[in-house]
């Protein structure tokens, strides 16, 4: 909450990662640990602070089951998501830019993205195939811009030939593209991948990372000081009051107001 209280000054949408959802509230990788009713609270502590923002949610495999998929899709519409991300991979999943992804057979897959389909009213459905081996990748591309999925993501994907490849092959569906610092696709811009027919672009986990970074270095800072704290007052440092002013926008924006902190 506090990462998207920040993100919430730069960008008028978040995308809910599995991989920095894993992480930040369970401490652990993203390798299958989620639970669906921990996701769907953390959804609705964001649409709280946050009434007027896109909300896009990666809810992995569906949480296995299609029924529990299907619930889940409508728990979160109700809540206000704008719109979900379904993988085709079976356990033990895997974060999408790393090795050793499991997928489930295609028929299995298509039958429970459509259940899902069917289940939404309004929400935006990402369908995403983790697919890797190279004919598989178009195979299961192709037949998911047949669905009535609104949006077609091949996670990991290894090189701008295939981005194009995959563009062909979908036709007119719109194309999504995951980046995240150090995974299996290349570091691309959002010019250039406008001019790859991509679409939508998400990041997974910029304030994650930049976290890792800032908090490690404090730390050691705060060593190098011996116990010496820096000075808040000094311009670009953070302390309590501007902390605390931050944070009194997640209660005061749904109700059109703005508070004045008081430390």
């Amino acid at each position: 909450m506090y990462s998207a209280s920040i993100a919430a000054q730069h960008y008028n949408g978040f995308f809910v990662s599995g991989f920095g959802f894993a992480a930040s509230h369970y401490g652990l990788p993203d390798i299958g640990f989620i639970a669906w009713p921990d996701m769907l609270a953390f959804v609705e502590r964001l649409r709280l602070a946050f009434p007027e923002h896109h909300l896009l949610v990666d809810i992995d495999d569906g949480y296995v089951d299609a029924e529990v998929a299907c619930h889940v899709v409508q728990r979160l519409e109700r809540t206000g998501a704008s719109g979900v991300i379904l993988e085709d991979q079976r356990r033990p999943r895997r974060c999408g830019h790393a090795d050793g992804k499991l997928i489930l057979p295609l028929e299995e897959y298509l039958e429970k993205l459509q259940l899902v389909l069917s289940s939404r009213k309004d929400m935006v459905v990402v369908a995403r195939t983790d697919a890797t081996e190279e004919s598989e990748i178009l195979r299961r591309a192709a037949a998911l811009a047949e669905t009535e999925a609104d949006v077609v993501l091949v996670d990991g994907v290894r090189s701008v030939e295939w981005i194009r490849k995959v563009r062909t092959v979908i036709g007119d569906k719109p194309l999504l593209f995951n980046q995240i610092a150090g995974g299996k696709s290349p570091r691309l811009s959002l010019s250039e991948l406008t001019e790859l027919g991509v679409d939508v672009a998400i990041y997974s986990t910029p304030c994650l990372f930049a976290a890792h970074g800032a908090i490690d270095g404090a730390l050691s800072d705060l060593k190098t000081a011996d116990g010496r704290l820096p000075d808040a007052r000094k311009s670009g440092s953070i302390g309590v009051k501007g902390a605390t002013e931050l944070l009194e926008k997640n209660i005061s924006r749904h109700h059109g107001i703005l508070r004045p902190a008081r430390v």
